[in-house]
């Protein structure tokens, strides 16, 4: 982004935008514990100015995350109540998540072992050389761009991150290391408006999403009529 703030705490809508997808969770009926995992100086902002400021009452612990993705997941994983049936993976950077989508999620994982939301690949796919040509058009009716929420059994889960650490496999999302042993995970339909906010161009896209829910619901329609 560019900026000196972490991206999660940057205001989207006159608020930081982390607590747009925890005010989620905070409402979804099946989630009863909320684990933040934060750089570890932004520990005590995410407290004071996050969850005390807004009143979130589901979260347990903020605790600090690792170098990269794969370690904050293991960090936050193995701070979870061993009682939990289902762990909920989550970018703090997708700020337009629903209940709708973390609910079958859970649903899915339980029937599954694991679940990953995700939607079909729409854009004609190159794939390029290092020359930057073209070698070949990728047949894309079996390819899917995966987001979050990404939900697990967590015994299984634990199970795919001692491997992982133990054999130093590295990856950029929960699927990754359960599928290399052998998980089946299904695909759970996700929204394109559940986009993750990486650049400046994306924070002026969620800004516009954001406007046009506000606008939606002030004349009276529901987001799922908005959407259609």
């Amino acid at each position: 982004m560019g900026t000196a703030t972490p991206k999660q705490f940057l205001p989207l809508g006159n608020v930081p935008l982390l607590l747009h997808s925890l005010q989620v969770f905070e409402r979804c009926a099946s989630i009863s514990q909320v684990i933040l995992v934060v750089p570890k100086n932004e520990r005590e902002r995410t407290l004071s100015d996050v969850v005390e400021r807004h009143g979130i009452k589901k979260v347990a612990k903020v605790i600090a995350g690792g170098a990269t993705r794969q370690e904050s997941v293991y960090h936050g994983l193995k701070e979870t109540d061993p009682d939990a049936e289902i762990v909920v993976i989550h970018d703090a950077v997708r700020p337009f998540v629903t209940e709708d989508l973390i609910e079958r999620s859970i649903e899915a994982a339980r029937k599954n072992g694991g679940a990953i939301v995700a939607v079909p690949m729409k854009e004609t796919v190159k794939e390029v050389g290092p020359d930057g040509h073209i070698l070949r058009t990728v047949d894309r009716s079996q390819l899917w761009l995966a987001q979050t929420p990404q939900t697990f059994r967590r015994t299984l889960l634990m199970e795919g991150y001692r491997s992982a650490e133990c054999d130093q496999f590295h990856a950029t999302d929960e699927a990754a290391v359960m599928e290399r042993l052998g998980q089946k995970i299904a695909i759970v339909v996700g929204r394109w408006d559940n986009m993750k906010i990486t650049t400046v161009e994306d924070f002026q896209m969620a800004e516009a999403i954001l406007a046009g829910r506000d606008n939606a619901a002030q004349g009276g329609l529901t987001e799922r009529g908005l959407l259609a």
